[in-house]
């Protein structure tokens, strides 16, 4: 791929520094020569020049295109200087230095001329860098224009211009628009700009050799892909679906890298979601590498999960029994939950959305209002706030906030009749509990989102929290709030019963961690059934990491699949053999050293600190647990929650905006991957799940 060179421009910006230096450089020189006498003609400019004397006035006529200009001595040479690298017809070439080193040469004269101010620590010798403008009378204009070292180059700068607009998401039209046009003009008079249609098609062209790249690299990899699983819609109700691929590189970088931006036709049905999955795998050749699947809706249907592990386990057995494969995100189902809350709360916050609306009514009403507050003491500095609907962290400051003035709405309804929303005292504790409910789950969803390396490590201990509080909550002897807390588990409980293992299998593979967290949490959500409950969790961890072990006999012998971490099951005679494998491991590992995991297990774990980097670890551990670490690979690079952080709180869905949705199905998939391609190598950085699509719109 060729690179945007921004030569053109910055040579255009050191000749337009040079010729400003003449021209004030010549200016000062005019001033210091007047009222002396006439002097000859020295300019080299002269040398292109005839000067003409008519009645009282005095012209210079060019050599080369007989052109007539100002000639008189007042007028000076710039006006001839210009015109001369303007002039096409002529057919020497002028070397701006020999104009510049004149200058120069009157410089040194005695002459009382100003001094030119040049930047801290640059020598005055290098400032003016001669730029030789070469024409040739048979060559085109577009052909001929050469700063510097640097030919203008057409088809280079069309890419480029294509480049820009994958990037940045502006729409293919601008190419259309006047103001472009004028601007491109001015800035390079040879570049032709091109339409709509050949901006499209050369978009096109760069995401062809961008997805080449892309599949190499990815199908290069020794370890396993996580996909994520995303739907998108539009105003137009048009639906998408977005797959995008997370793994650990071989630099022990996490990479979230889009594959595919499907349009959905009217003719899709979700149970042909599975179908449209399991093809984009197969065009990038990576279904036999994929570790797990982790869709952004808790309640997609489980048939379509169903029908691609099938499709999977064709090719390769699922790790675990299918246990891992399918997660769902954790940021989704805290949405829901808060849905739930919301919902069971929402006759109360009509009634405190109206009397904060009631207060700011007026000066009167708030004035009023700011009386009572200090008749009651509160010196709190909040004012009251209207929430967003659509955006439930909103809502929360707005609970919080008329929470501090619980005591002032109290005697608002004693002094004023027409305040007619206030809440009763019941309504109030209903308030102050759901609040508290919501500060937890904003914090949660905080971490999630600000955190710009989501290791699938960093969930189980907020996911635990959140399970412990919501068994606290079902416990309360109020109805109202048991029967909503008994709604809100209910949701959360079909998201741990698929989830629970592939967040504890994280955890423990964060040294700080292990075992540990896990016996402390389960402890507290299971009480007398965790030993059986922590028992699953550790047979499951080992179950996965035999699996490793045996991958990792097969590539010793050199019967595993290049660029592969584990093994494929085909139709060769050999993989019939494959229970063998496992019986061989099996029976020899009690003769052989202590298991990379047995091993990891037993050792002290890590101190905690702020500043823990869990790949980085893994990364300088390598050596010392060289399966473990492979298996780790894989699992930490499981987007365990999809969100971002511009649509954390949102309670609508992804929906892009009109201009990217009135595209082809072929050109929206284009722009979209190749933006992501494109600006992860130009920012040279690893980018995390909180990276959103610029050219969407985050909510309904």
């Amino acid at each position: 791929m060729q690179s945007a060179n921004p030569l053109h421009v910055a040579n255009i910006i050191r000749v337009s520094a040079d010729l400003c230096k003449f021209q004030a450089y010549e200016m000062e020189l005019s001033n210091d020569l007047a009222g002396k006498k006439p002097k000859r003609l020295t300019s080299v400019v002269w040398n292109h020049f005839e000067r003409v004397r008519k009645a009282d006035s005095c012209y210079a006529v060019c050599i080369h295109c007989n052109k007539k200009l100002s000639g008189s001595s007042n007028s000076g040479t710039t006006h001839l200087r210009n015109h001369l690298m303007r002039c096409l017809k002529r057919s020497s070439t002028i070397d701006v230095s020999q104009l510049l080193a004149a200058k120069r040469r009157k410089k040194d004269a005695p002459l009382a001329l100003a001094n030119i101010s040049f930047d801290d620590g640059q020598r005055k010798d290098d400032y003016i860098k001669p730029t030789i403008l070469k024409f040739d009378q048979d060559q085109k204009k577009d052909e001929i224009i050469n700063l510097g070292s640097s030919k203008f180059d057409q088809e280079r700068s069309r890419l480029d211009l294509a480049r820009m607009i994958i990037l940045h998401g502006y729409p293919l039209a601008m190419v259309d628009h006047v103001g472009f046009k004028v601007f491109v003009k001015n800035l390079q008079p040879t570049f032709d700009v091109v339409p709509n249609n050949a901006v499209e098609q050369a978009c096109m062209e760069i995401y062809e050799k961008e997805k080449l790249k892309m599949y190499e690299a990815i199908n290069q990899l020794h370890g396993r892909i996580n996909l994520c699983v995303e739907m998108w819609s539009s105003l137009e109700n048009v639906e998408y679906l977005c797959l995008t691929a997370h793994y650990i590189d071989e630099d022990w970088k996490l990479q979230k890298k889009i594959l595919n931006f499907v349009t959905l036709d009217s003719s899709h049905t979700e149970d042909m979601l599975s179908e449209v999955i399991n093809k984009c795998l197969m065009d990038w050749d990576v279904d036999h590498k994929l570790f797990a699947l982790t869709f952004d809706d808790c309640s997609t249907d489980d048939d379509i999960v169903l029908r691609i592990k099938e499709q999977m386990s064709h090719k390769r057995p699922l790790l675990s029994n299918g246990q891992l494969f399918d997660v769902r995100s954790a940021a989704h189902v805290l949405n829901l939950i808060v849905q739930d809350a919301l919902e069971a709360l929402r006759e109360v916050t009509q009634k405190i959305r109206g009397s904060v609306k009631y207060v700011r009514s007026s000066q009167v009403t708030q004035g009023k209002f700011n009386e009572f507050a200090q008749q009651v003491g509160i010196s709190s500095k909040k004012n009251l706030l209207l929430d967003c609907p659509v955006r439930w962290n909103s809502t929360y400051i707005m609970l919080e906030t008329a929470l501090e003035y619980r005591g002032v709405f109290s005697l608002l309804q004693e002094h004023d009749p027409a305040y007619t929303v206030a809440l009763t005292d019941a309504e109030w504790e209903w308030t102050s509990s759901v609040t508290g409910y919501l500060k937890l789950f904003v914090e949660i969803i905080n971490v999630f989102s600000s955190n710009k390396f989501p290791t699938a490590n960093m969930y189980f201990p907020e996911i635990c929290d959140v399970h412990i509080q919501l068994i606290e909550w079902c416990k309360s002897p109020d109805n109202f709030l048991s029967s909503m807390a008994l709604k809100m588990k209910a949701k959360f409980d079909k998201y741990w019963s698929k989830c629970s293992l592939a967040l504890a299998v994280a955890a423990i593979l964060d040294p700080r961690f292990k075992m540990k967290l896990v016996e402390y949490y389960y402890s507290q959500i299971y009480g007398s059934t965790a030993l059986d409950r922590i028992k699953e969790v550790s047979d499951g961890i080992k179950e996965l990491f035999n699996a490793y072990s045996i991958c990792s006999t097969m590539v010793d012998q050199g019967s595993a699949l290049p660029g592969s971490s584990l093994p494929s099951t085909g139709n060769d005679t050999r993989d019939r053999l494959r229970g063998f494998d496992k019986f061989l491991h099996e029976t020899s590992q009690s003769q052989n050293a202590t298991s990379d995991l047995d091993k990891y297990l037993e050792e002290p774990v890590f101190p905690r600190n702020c500043d823990f980097n869990i790949l980085n670890w893994w990364k300088v551990h390598m050596p010392r647990y060289p399966i473990l670490s492979m298996m780790a690979r894989d699992v930490l690079g499981t987007p365990m929650s999809t969100i971002a952080p511009g649509s954390a709180f949102n309670t609508g869905g992804r929906v892009l905006d009109h201009c990217r949705s009135s595209l082809n199905a072929d050109t929206l998939q284009a722009l979209i991957c190749t933006q992501d391609w494109l600006r992860i190598e130009s920012r040279d950085f690893s980018p995390s799940s909180s990276y959103i699509l610029p050219l969407a719109i985050e909510s309904n």
